[in-house]
């Protein structure tokens, strides 16, 4: 099993399209705000969330924006597979997880918010 973040406060289970800008915006802007309090986060893309998280994805500038913070982030390998990309090629800042891994993370994570 790979190594898993457990000091995570607040998980964001992400299941939009990476490709549309303005859900990302609108994240990012949440998530730039949390980050000035301190907050730990991860970023979970799940669902339609995955489409973008391989390295030769064309990526908007609020993907770009969100890869630059400092947060975990993490594509569930099964929505990948479910959608036929190449598992191989996840982004490097990403972290490809199965189910069980993150039900590990929920577990460890008193806050989770779905955007789906």
């Amino acid at each position: 099993m790979k190594k898993v973040a457990n000091k995570d406060f607040i998980v964001y289970l992400y299941g939009f399209s990476t490709v549309l800008a303005s859900k990302l915006t609108n994240l990012v802007q949440i998530l730039e705000n949390q980050l000035e309090k301190d907050a730990q986060i991860s970023i979970v893309f799940i669902h339609d969330g995955v489409i973008g998280t391989i390295q030769k994805s064309r990526k908007s500038q609020a993907l770009k924006k969100l890869l630059n913070l400092p947060l975990n982030f993490y594509t569930m390998i099964p929505d990948l597979k479910a959608r036929g990309i190449d598992t191989k090629k996840i982004q490097t800042k990403i972290i490809g997880i199965e189910y069980s891994e993150l039900v590990d993370i929920l577990a460890k994570t008193p806050k989770i918010v779905s955007w789906l």
